[in-house]
């Protein structure tokens, strides 16, 4: 809880997002990533022969954290710019430094390679996170891969699968979103060492015209902080499009949670399946007896925030003129962070809710016992059909036996009573209807593909991610 209780403080840091991540996206982190990135420029141009002496890169080393943020705000009110505030206190601390610190660079070579930085790590966090959701969800299904329960079309009753196969269908989205966040890992380049339009020019000025020296700066900075790759061309910025990529890939991760959580909150209405609920918890300062499931709401709202927050930086990208403007700064300082912050407090939730869902078997067999009778008429027509009676006569038999039951539950609001009928009926006498009343007759391969899913699918996440897997949450709020 912040300590200035007169001005708005953001719920994602407050209420959702894990401390990791909301100190990944504070001041500290990112500028003394800038500071970090001084030092690292004018190590690579000492190492290519410009003059910077040893004692120049030993003093930036040794102020790169000590940021006195008092001091940056009063230089950047007075040269209106974040970037000089920043040069200008960090030659403060490092006077033998000042000199040459930012020589030849552009504000974004700080900006931008801070950002792609902070979002690489960011994505890391996340990648963790999924696979945690993607082990407990497996977990889950294997645990209930035999458990029969209806499925469910425009949320109608439809042919029955089992409660670990609906699970994987949930897992197998988080699933995809990891593939595209490791592939948004692997892909993502660093602007690198561009100058102010992206030519380069004021480096190969530095080098008197070497532009072997200029390239191997470019990809001297980018090896220092672990960059396979690096843009070929840019702007004054990187292309906005990158933001682009990996604000949708954040909003991937929000629909598959929002579709979860809404599949949660539809099966709590039935009491087939809950969230976990605390023992002092309350569900409603009216209603004592309400269990509302408030850990999946928070998440499809959180879903929500994301998925419209990506619909920023798409028109960011295209309203950047020629080599760069600057209408993308404030945008940018908003929607990156806390998308960021949203998805880690959606993931955060998703591990507290899917390590202990809970299941009511009961409830879910006696809505299978409603509806089953209309689903296994057809069996219950094959097997008097073996026992040598006649499909047309069955089938008409049965369909006047299904609407005479179809009104006894929807007109007078009785059980089911069909299985009844026709077992009354001599023209099914011969039918074993113990058998034919079996649910797991009705599940097809949904035990199988939950163990092929697991063993082809989640077994390899398992491995790449162990250290992340037995990640725990306490929940702010």
């Amino acid at each position: 809880m912040a300590n200035n209780m007169d001005v708005y403080t953001s719920p994602l840091v407050e209420r959702n997002a894990s401390r990791e991540m909301a100190e990944l996206f504070g001041a500290q982190k990112k500028f003394g990533t800038w500071r970090r990135l001084w030092l690292e420029l004018a190590r690579a141009q000492k190492k290519l022969g410009l003059k910077i002496t040893q004692a120049q890169i030993n003093e930036m080393g040794r102020h790169l954290d000590d940021i006195d943020f008092k001091k940056v705000a009063a230089y950047e009110k007075r040269f209106r710019h974040d970037v000089m505030a920043h040069i200008h206190a960090f030659g403060q601390v490092a006077p033998k430094a000042a000199p040459i610190i930012h020589l030849g660079a552009t504000s974004c070579y700080v900006g931008d390679n801070a950002d792609l930085i902070i979002m690489r790590e960011g994505l890391q966090i996340i990648a963790g996170k999924l696979a945690a959701v993607i082990n407990l969800l497996a977990k889950f299904a294997k645990k209930y891969r035999s458990l029969p329960t209806l499925g469910f079309t425009h949320y109608q009753p439809a042919q029955l699968t089992t409660v670990g196969r609906r699970a994987t269908l949930w897992c197998y989205e988080f699933v995809m979103d990891l593939r595209e966040v490791e592939h948004q890992l692997e892909t993502l380049a660093f602007r690198g060492v561009k100058g102010t339009t992206g030519t380069q020019a004021s480096f190969l000025a530095l080098f008197d015209g070497n532009h072997n020296k200029v390239k191997r700066l470019d990809k001297s900075v980018a090896d220092a902080f672990g960059f396979k790759k690096v843009c070929p061309v840019t702007g004054q910025t990187y292309q906005r499009k990158i933001d682009t990529l990996i604000v949708n890939t954040l909003a991937s991760v929000a629909q598959s949670a929002h579709k979860l959580c809404n599949d949660v909150r539809l099966l709590a209405n039935l009491k087939e399946m809950e969230e976990p609920f605390e023992k002092s918890q309350v569900g409603s300062s009216a209603m004592a007896y309400k269990r509302n499931p408030m850990r999946c709401e928070r998440v499809t709202a959180l879903s929500r925030l994301v998925l419209s927050l990506a619909t920023s930086p798409g028109m960011t990208a295209s309203e950047q003129w020629l080599e760069r403007t600057l209408d993308d700064s404030a945008n940018r300082r908003i929607v990156i962070p806390e998308s960021f912050l949203a998805v880690d407090g959606i993931l955060e939730i998703l591990i507290n809710v899917t390590e202990a869902l809970v299941v009511y078997p009961k409830v879910i067999a006696a809505h299978i016992a409603a509806e089953l009778p209309f689903m296994a008429s057809e069996n219950i027509m094959m097997a008097g059909v073996r026992a040598g009676g006649s499909r047309q006569k069955l089938h008409e038999k049965i369909r006047r036996h299904s609407h005479a039951a179809a009104a006894q539950v929807k007109q007078l609001g009785k059980p089911n009573d069909l299985i009844d009928r026709l077992k009354s009926d001599p023209a099914f006498a011969e039918v074993d209807f113990k058998k034919v009343m079996n649910p797991k007759a009705y599940i097809g391969r949904a035990q199988q593909q939950v163990d092929e899913f697991i063993a082809e699918v989640v077994t390899s996440v398992r491995r790449k991610y162990r250290k992340a897997l037995n990640r725990k949450v306490e929940l702010n709020v």
